[in-house]
């Protein structure tokens, strides 16, 4: 990755269905958010911002003084609102990333490898996202080209998909391999995805 690509990590959600929000859940000895936040710096990209909603002062308190957190203030409306706001954030803020990979916080299971595999090729109009067995997924890459649109797009629940959707230049990276794509959505999500099959 030889230009800069910012990490975006969207943990804003309440997590409902886990019973609180899942960035403060613990999996092997840290909080989703820590190890989250760990995947995009080993990743290699730079800088790390955090968008932040339900329960923000907790989640604030896990994260290096140094790392930048930009709260949603509409996050309860969804996805959508958390990824316009850390676009808008980037947009105002940052100039010298060519692209931002965005990350979700509840898959703990996509390895460091699976972001840098995302992140090749990286630049101001690539747009790629991680596929696991040919199913699209996150990490998903969007050159800087494209932030102040899909901010704009980014409503509700929908995130980016409804801009995504039409687009034939989407690269897919393959990235099965290397991990699973599959999120967490309640505790009983937190054990490996192939223990059921062993």
């Amino acid at each position: 990755m030889a230009e800069p690509v910012a990490g975006l990590l969207l943990a804003a959600g309440a997590g409902r269905r886990f019973g609180k929000p899942k960035a403060l859940v613990e999996f092997e000895g840290e909080a989703l958010v820590q190890r989250a936040v760990h995947t995009l710096a080993e990743a290699g990209c730079e800088p790390v911002r955090v968008v932040v909603g339900a329960a923000a002062g907790e989640v604030r308190r896990l994260l290096p003084d140094h790392l930048e957190v930009i709260e949603a203030t509409r996050w309860r409306e969804g996805m959508g609102e958390s990824l316009a706001a850390g676009l808008g954030h980037l947009i105002d803020r940052e100039t010298r990333a060519v692209a931002v990979l965005v990350h979700l916080v509840d898959l703990p299971w996509v390895p460091p490898a699976a972001l840098r595999r995302v992140l090749a090729g990286a630049g101001e109009a690539t747009v790629a996202r991680a596929a696991y067995d040919g199913v699209p997924g996150h990490p998903v890459l969007f050159g800087r080209r494209w932030w102040p649109e899909i901010a704009a797009a980014a409503t509700g629940d929908r995130g980016a998909r409804d801009w995504l959707k039409p687009r034939t230049d989407v690269r897919l990276v393959e990235c099965g391999d290397l991990g699973t794509g599959r999120d967490v959505d309640r505790p009983a999500d937190l054990e490996w995805p192939g223990a059921a099959e062993d």
